[in-house]
């Protein structure tokens, strides 16, 4: 950090957060029913410690209203001094969290219950103080609160009634007055005209009263006595709560600058150091608090330095200014405690989490915060996200016949939740019918697998036929082998059915139709996969296929081995209408195809079928591209170097790779990713495909199409062993994996 940033920037955004600071920390304390001081104190040690020590370099931390029902509910029950040493014991445990390294363990629970709690807690807010804002006083309950504030607002109002809603109309309308206005933070022009107004028109208020030295406080804190058990549940909820609402402001934080991001670890520990200190001399519980942090950021701070400059402010201006905060109406506070629980309400968020389905759960949260108490609303939340997550994980079940013949589909989680409808699902199906039962299942519990397997047993005794065909993990096929249903441990990962071969997901489900069982494997594999593709991928393809019905637009020429491991779709991930296929053994195009201004190098018969498909993929469709695509392990390649093909039409067809053969042995190996393959098969195979590229140009259509711009030619080669392409580099004179270079293909 250098000095000039330090002036410039920090210095001046410190400034602004230190206005904001002190209005908030006093209307804190006074919600929470601590002594005024507390709350400054608070913004003290939070501003100095926690910015220190912290692992956010732009948050500030503070007293926070997310703490201020749980705080007073404390105070109420032990005491103020009891209650720093709540505070401190907090501290502690914050500290051992952070140290454990399961900050974002915090970060598990559901935004909707962090929403809903701090909605819950401003909610609570704006009950109490608007009593106070009203001339009256709080009282001890929400409900009671809620119950009172019809007479409360139907009755005489005094003076005090007036300072508190000016304070909240002008906090209203602070945000549409100009920018150059805007400069001063609203909380703290609020509370300054209020103030002076009260002052000048010699309004008898109840006003902030503070020790008569601010350094001279003694607040020790004492050990609450007996209940152990409920003074544990304190401590606890103080240092979750403070932890989540420091964690989720860190976070938000990071969001609205560009340095460096927040270590929630270290966070948590010096929000656990702040803590232990604030309470041990007696302030309120400390948490990073996104209004102070987001000041901060748009005020221009660049370093921790503002945040712990901020803490300094408010040290010096409680001690040396401290008059003027005993100026201070109380009303006024609590007008601005009313505005600040107002916003905890935040509308965004409860638009968020109805968007995500998650209203119910903000609600019951809210209410049980509002109603109970802060740690049973949170707990409520948890506990109705819980249902809600088996809720929703509960599987889809269908059943359609065709004639005698029955399917039954269940995709999703298939647990006890499921059984009563997958039983009446399986109960309308009629006896002796054969049944096909699809299991597209990410969990199988042991309750839904006796189910499954005593209805299959049950439909087998009465003459009927039950074939099950597990999709994914096979949990069922586990559970009728006597091994445990849930463990994934034991099964090797399964390949969705259309990158498996029928070898390996037809193993699995066996023949689906009675009369398929006597046909020929062949046959029976075929039946299957045209069977597997109505069922699966005709819906899903079928609105693509329908707009290729009448004409064909396909980007690549795509010139390929005719070998049964090569598939073009799959190794360039396109689908229907992408490429123009043509295969043959060897991924060959004749030099000599019988088209005018074709010659060849050597003299074979003519051959057309490819020639034709060139000219029609790039005079007709005038698809972009063309690659020759060849592969290790070739067979055409190992028959060219044998020299021995005994099959005269494999003979004769061979012979256009003659170019290729002595090309591969008058010139040094190609390099496939800085060196040239082992398999001396391999090594022919790409000189192969780059003689092919040259025997392309060859063709006057492609000529003059490459010459115009508008045909550019690829020579691709598939590692079949390592799933991995290469693309050939004219720069480089090397094949190389595909993706780390951009490929062009002139040989």
């Amino acid at each position: 950090m250098s000095f000039a940033t330090l002036l410039r920037r920090d210095v001046p955004a410190s400034l602004v957060v230190f206005l904001v600071a002190v209005p908030l920390s006093l209307g804190i304390a006074l919600a929470s029913g601590a002594p005024i001081v507390a709350g400054l104190i608070a913004a003290v040690v939070g501003g100095v410690i926690a910015g220190l020590f912290g692992g956010s370099a732009l948050q500030v931390s503070g007293p926070a209203a997310g703490l201020t029902v749980v705080v007073a509910e404390t105070i109420s029950r032990f005491g103020w001094a009891a209650t720093c040493a709540i505070v401190v014991a907090a501290g502690a445990l914050q500290v051992l969290l952070g140290l454990s390294r399961i900050a974002r363990a915090a970060l598990a629970i559901s935004p909707a219950i962090v929403h809903g709690m701090l909605g819950g807690i401003g909610l609570t807010i704006v009950l109490g103080q608007l009593h106070v804002v009203l001339g009256g006083s709080a009282q001890s309950s929400a409900l009671d609160n809620l119950l009172a504030l019809p007479g409360q607002l139907i009755g005489s109002h005094d003076t005090a009634a007036f300072i508190g809603v000016l304070t909240i109309g002008i906090l209203l309308l602070w945000p549409r007055l100009p920018q150059s206005v805007r400069k001063v933070p609203g909380p703290l022009a609020a509370i300054t005209f209020t103030t002076v107004l009260a002052l000048v028109a010699g309004m008898q208020l109840p006003r902030i009263e503070l020790p008569g030295n601010l350094l001279e406080i003694s607040f020790a804190p004492r050990l609450p006595g007996g209940g152990w058990f409920d003074i544990g549940i304190a401590v606890l909820t103080i240092a979750l709560v403070a932890s989540v609402e420091s964690l989720l402001s860190a976070i938000a934080v990071d969001k609205l600058h560009t340095g460096p991001r927040t270590n929630l670890n270290r966070e948590l520990v010096g929000q656990g150091m702040a803590n232990m200190a604030s309470g041990a001399i007696g302030g309120l519980p400390v948490t990073g608090v996104i209004v102070r942090s987001s000041t901060n950021v748009a005020a221009g701070a660049r370093t921790r330095a503002s945040a712990v400059m901020h803490g300094i402010w408010v040290l010096l201006f409680s001690v040396l200014l401290a008059g003027l905060l005993e100026s201070i109406p109380l009303a006024a506070l609590a007008g601005l405690l009313v505005h600040v629980g107002a916003k905890l309400l935040h509308v965004g968020h409860i638009r968020d989490v109805h968007r995500h389905g998650d209203l119910p759960l903000y609600l019951v949260t809210l209410l049980g915060v509002v109603f109970v108490d802060m740690l049973s609303g949170v707990l409520l939340g948890i506990a109705t996200s819980l249902v809600l997550m088996l809720l929703r994980t509960r599987s889809k079940i269908h059943a359609e016949s065709d004639g005698d013949r029955w399917r039954v589909v269940v995709d999703g989680a298939l647990t006890f939740l499921s059984i009563p409808k997958l039983s009446k699902v399986l109960a309308n199906i009629p006896e002796r019918a054969d049944v096909t039962l699809e299991l597209v299942v990410d969990y199988l519990d042991h309750a839904a697998f006796e189910n499954l397997s005593s209805w299959q047993q049950a439909h087998e005794r009465t003459g009927g036929t039950v074939v099950v065909d597990e999709i994914g993990h096979p949990y069922y096929e586990r559970g009728k082998s006597g091994a445990p249903t849930v463990s994934r441990l034991a099964a090797a990962p399964v390949l969705p059915r259309w990158l498996a071969s029928w070898s390996d997901w037809q193993a699995k489900a066996g023949p689906r139709l009675p009369d398929q069982r006597t046909a020929p494997p062949s046959t029976a594999q075929l039946a299957l996969g045209t069977s597997e593709f109505q069922r699966r991928t005709a819906p899903l393809v079928q609105g693509t296929l329908s707009g290729l019905a009448d004409g064909q637009n396909p980007h690549t020429l795509f010139i390929t081995c005719a070998d049964s491991r090569i598939v073009p779709n799959l190794i360039t991930t396109s689908g229907p209408g992408d490429l123009f296929a043509v295969r043959n053994i060897g991924n060959l195009v004749p030099a000599d195809s019988g088209v005018t201004g074709v010659t060849g190098d050597t003299g074979p018969p003519l051959d057309s079928s490819v020639g034709a498909s060139i000219e029609y993929a790039v005079g007709v469709l005038r698809v972009p591209e063309v690659v020759v695509c060849g592969h290790s392990g070739c067979g055409a390649m190992k028959l060219m170097l044998d020299r021995t093909p005994e099959l005269p039409a494999v003979r004769e067809w061979l012979r256009h790779a003659e170019p290729s053969l002595r090309r591969y042995e008058l010139n040094p190996p190609v390099s496939l990713d800085g060196e040239p393959p082992a398999a001396e098969g391999d090594r022919l195979a790409l000189h192969n495909i780059l003689q092919q590229l040259r025997h392309l140009r060859r063709y006057p259509v492609v000529a003059e199409a490459e010459a115009r711009g508008e045909l550019h030619l690829t020579g691709m080669y598939f590692d079949v062993g390592a799933a991995q392409v290469y693309l050939f580099d004219p720069e480089s004179g090397a094949f190389e994996p595909a993706g780390e270079r951009a490929a062009c293909t002139r040989d």
